[in-house]
């Protein structure tokens, strides 16, 4: 690491992550900005190779920052490191491009372990938020599963069909059924999957390994 961009409001905690960064990477030069227009700028100046980021600032969300890192540079690693451990703020940060959540309010060996672990490939996620994750992973793949277990073995045969494309003409002919009996199916497909398009349909089906989405 030899550039690293922190953005934190608050002057103690900022020289506390300076320190912890300082600890994990010797020798890295850490650029401070205090304020979102202040961490904009850096990033336009410069390719930080990692990204200490606050959520709250006076002037606006980290959230942008992440945003204009990810694309800015990709090969940046993004981390949010903050107080908030709720769904609103984790989330939002993900899909915006962090690649990392720590909670401040950790003792300083938790994340100077944490950050280390990027060098290994390994994401730097507090313990209670890479436990949220799991947990919200886990509610999602028993809800997918339990959907898919309400259709039946002709319904997941049809869906698989739509799924890659094919006309009710075509599902008909491949099932060996009439068009209105095709055309059932793929009310009742929708209706079970709680879906009103094709792409959302082909979406369920990827869920449930019906089709490969890379094929």
């Amino acid at each position: 690491m030899q550039f690293g961009l922190l953005l934190e409001d608050q002057a103690p905690l900022a020289r506390w992550l300076i320190e912890t960064l300082h600890e994990c990477f010797p020798g890295i030069r850490v650029e401070h900005a205090a304020t979102l227009a202040a961490g904009l700028r850096l990033a336009a100046a410069e390719a930080p190779q990692i990204a200490l980021v606050d959520l709250g600032l006076p002037d606006g969300s980290g959230i942008d920052l992440i945003r204009d890192l990810a694309s800015r540079h990709p090969a940046c690693h993004i981390v949010v490191t903050t107080i908030y451990a709720d769904d609103q703020h984790l989330f939002p940060a993900l899909r915006a491009g962090a690649q990392g959540y720590l909670l401040k309010d950790q003792p300083r060996e938790k994340i100077v372990q944490a950050l280390r672990g990027i060098t290994a490939g390994e994401p730097p996620l507090s313990a209670s938020i890479a436990r949220r994750l799991l947990r919200v992973f886990d509610t999602d793949a028993r809800s997918t599963e339990a959907i898919g277990k309400k259709l039946t073995p002709r319904e997941q045969q049809t869906l698989s069909l739509i799924a890659r494309g094919y006309k009710i003409a075509e599902v008909a002919t491949s099932m060996g059924i009439t068009h209105h009996t095709a055309h059932e199916f793929i009310k009742s497909v929708y209706r079970k999957l709680k879906v009103t398009s094709r792409a959302e349909a082909t979406l369920e089906a990827t869920r449930l390994g019906l089709v490969n989405p890379h094929l």
